[in-house]
């Protein structure tokens, strides 16, 4: 069977192609959904990957679903906090349920998959959790204050829990996208892509998921066991750390 991964928000856009890559080198992937339950369907029709519907905000929720991802396939060798949502307003025009939604989804997710995963992990002394953060998590987005906050909090996340687990076998890393070429980011209008986005990427184009992809399979792999508590930018030079 090789080993185990479950990718969060795994069934559409940046999600859908780390599920599919990983699938390819061998691991056995299961990805989760929030509410799309169409196109959940389409995604194991077409991939033959297995599904897991849950809340990551919520704790309960996700216990539930590692559980039975334990108890029906085995334990969690990779970990891939994925989901991610985006209630884009001005601080002054923010809500509380605004702020609330995109740090429970963005980082608390984060934490309740990481921690239900990690004590196996720790008993098998092997583990991969690797966390998707964003550019604008490094350098900040008008409109995005709870967003930028909860994806820089997922850097500082992973610091810390990279120093907790590297003595076990367990590598904890971030990779932070820019532009990528997904569903969300293609229905911004094309003159706005064409004159605001697209010229400020050195390398002149946006970024496909399916690189993000190749990022975290690298990440995963035994070749990477010396790398843990990095971000990852994979943004064509747009932001440089």
């Amino acid at each position: 069977m090789g080993r185990i991964a479950l990718v969060s928000g795994g069934t559409r856009g940046i999600g859908r192609a780390i599920s599919v890559a990983l699938k390819d080198k061998g691991y056995t992937v299961v990805a989760s959904f929030a509410g799309n339950k169409n196109a959940a369907a389409v995604f194991h029709e077409q991939t033959g990957i297995q599904t897991s519907q849950f809340d990551v905000a919520d704790f309960t929720s996700c216990e539930t679903a590692v559980k039975s991802i334990e108890q029906n396939i085995g334990g969690i060798d990779v970990l891939i906090n994925n989901a991610g949502i985006t209630r884009d307003v001005p601080l002054h025009k923010m809500n509380q349920n605004q702020w609330n939604e995109v740090i429970a989804t963005n980082l608390t997710g984060a934490f309740n998959l990481s921690r239900l995963v990690v004590d196996g992990m720790r008993s098998r002394k092997f583990g991969r959790v690797i966390s998707i953060s964003s550019i604008n998590g490094q350098k900040g987005q008008f409109g995005q204050t709870n967003y930028a906050a909860a994806k820089a909090g997922v850097i500082g996340f992973t610091k810390s829990f990279a120093l907790e687990t590297a003595a076990k076998g367990i590598t904890v890393n971030a990779i932070a996208p820019g532009y990528i070429a997904t569903e969300m980011v293609m229905a911004v209008p094309k003159e706005v892509l064409e004159t605001k986005i697209i010229p400020q990427i050195p390398v002149g184009r946006l970024g496909e998921a399916s690189e993000i992809a190749r990022c975290v399979t690298f990440l995963a792999s035994d070749d990477a066991g010396f790398i843990t508590g990095s971000t990852l930018s994979a943004n064509g030079g747009q932001y440089l750390t």
